[in-house]
């Protein structure tokens, strides 16, 4: 089935789908993360955005 769009509750935003092209690339872009390391933390912590974001937050240096 489809997704629906018109549905963006919390829950849409809580998580990402590795096979929504467009999830993934906000991903990338908004982390400043390569395809595979999106990929791959996608699948590491089942698409949960707040666990990715903290991964990336602890990998990257602080002004």
């Amino acid at each position: 089935m489809a997704d629906d769009k018109s549905k963006r509750g919390p829950r849409d935003r809580a998580t990402v789908a590795a096979g929504e092209k467009y999830e993934v690339d906000y991903l990338m872009q908004s982390l400043k993360l390569g395809r595979d390391d999106a990929e791959q933390l996608i699948a590491k912590y089942n698409g949960n955005r707040e666990k990715i974001e903290a991964e990336v937050s602890k990998r990257k240096p602080r002004p």
